[in-house]
C-alpha cells in the first residue's frame, strides 16, 4: 500500500461546519441543562429576596422543581451522549458538549434543590 493512497483512509473527525448527530444531541442536552440552571438561579434569587410579583410559595416550589427536572434531564442526556460518542473531545462528535451539559445539569439540580429547601423553610 502506498503511503499517499488515501482511498481507504476514513477520518474520524467531523467537518468543522457540519452538524452531526452527536453535535446536535449535545446542543440539545446543553440547552436543556442551561435552562435548568437559569430557572434554578431565578428560583434561588426569588426565594431569597422576593423579587418580582409574589405569586405564593407554590410558584417558587414549582420553579425549583422545574430546575431540578430540567437539570437532571440535561445531565442524563449528556451522560448518554458522552458514553455513545465515537471520538474524543475535539473530534466533532459531541463529547465536549456532552460534558458541558452534565456540568450545567448538575448546577441546575443543585440550584433547584436550594430553592426548594429555602421555600419550604427547612434550610
Amino acid at each position: 500500500m502506498d503511503i499517499n493512497d488515501t482511498s481507504t483512509f476514513q477520518p474520524v473527525v467531523a467537518d468543522v461546519l457540519a452538524i452531526s448527530g452527536g453535535r446536535a444531541g449535545s446542543v440539545v442536552a446543553t440547552v436543556v441543562a442551561l435552562a435548568g440552571a437559569v430557572v434554578g438561579g431565578v428560583a434561588v434569587v426569588r426565594s431569597i429576596g422576593r423579587r418580582g410579583p409574589d405569586r405564593g410559595p407554590g410558584d417558587r416550589i414549582g420553579s425549583g422543581l422545574a430546575a431540578v427536572v430540567l437539570g437532571l434531564s440535561g445531565a442524563v442526556l449528556g451522560v448518554v451522549l458522552a458514553a455513545t460518542a465515537d471520538g474524543d473531545v475535539g473530534s466533532g462528535n459531541g463529547r465536549g458538549g456532552a460534558f458541558v451539559a452534565v456540568v450545567l445539569g448538575l448546577i441546575g439540580v443543585a440550584l433547584g434543590g436550594v430553592a426548594r429547601t429555602r421555600t419550604r423553610g427547612v434550610a
